[in-house]
């Protein structure tokens, strides 16, 4: 089985980044934001060395106490670091660290961005202490929300996403020799991208009309 997404050109995060940054203070952003901090809040736990794959330029890390992050972007991490976050310039598939260093390892939306996501789980395993945990928050190709930002023309970021699907997800979780222990969705909402949002459920397991996925996975 083999999953690989095409991407020629990765810099567009360095161009866009105050752009990205900017999203999260926007009335949407905002909201989305802060839903998608509390489902992540509720299924990390405790931890005490976490590092965040595609840290971007650090919103999550910094309020999830995640205090180490890798990206490809310079100018992301530039950010980054000024939210107090330890930052390297690193692909997710090929990680700058030893085994077994820490006991979280987080990836927010950034799956759908990488190369080789395989790798990069792969390499999170071998990272990650034996009682650690993988976090993942993904947008996933079941939902309505996934359509909706591949169509968005003027959103370039979303443009480079490869959405997978939850079975493709699981399927790499256990290639990767990662045991799923929780799953929770929320952004129960219609999709759009002005408004706040209105609606703050949050479900246990797998829902596809959910925008935003949580799961919780640890080594076998």
């Amino acid at each position: 089985m083999g999953f690989k997404a095409n991407f020629s050109k990765m810099n567009i995060f360095d161009s866009y980044y105050q752009k990205y940054d900017e999203w999260f203070e926007k009335p949407f952003g905002k909201s989305a934001y802060n839903l998608e901090l509390q489902c992540l809040n509720k299924i990390i736990g405790s931890f005490n060395r976490g590092l965040e794959i595609g840290v971007g330029t650090g919103r999550f890390a910094e309020k999830l106490n995640v205090k180490y992050g890798v990206d490809i972007s310079f100018n992301m991490l530039k950010v980054a670091k000024s939210r107090n976050i330890v930052v390297l310039k690193s692909k997710g598939e090929q990680l700058p660290f030893k085994n077994e260093v820490f006991d979280l390892v987080l990836i927010v939306v950034s799956l759908c961005f990488v190369k080789e996501p395989f790798l990069v789980l792969k390499e999170s395993y071998r990272v990650l202490k034996n009682d650690g945990k993988l976090v993942l928050g993904l947008i996933l190709w079941d939902s309505p929300w996934a359509q909706f930002y591949k169509n968005k023309k003027e959103h370039p970021l979303y443009q480079k996403a490869f959405f997978y699907s939850y079975y493709e997800i699981c399927a790499m979780l256990e290639l990767s020799k990662f045991k799923i222990n929780k799953v929770l969705t929320t952004l129960f909402e219609k999709p759009q991208d002005e408004k706040p949002i209105e609606n703050f459920e949050i479900k246990e397991g797998f829902h596809k009309e959910g925008g935003f996925v949580c799961i919780s996975s640890s080594k076998v």
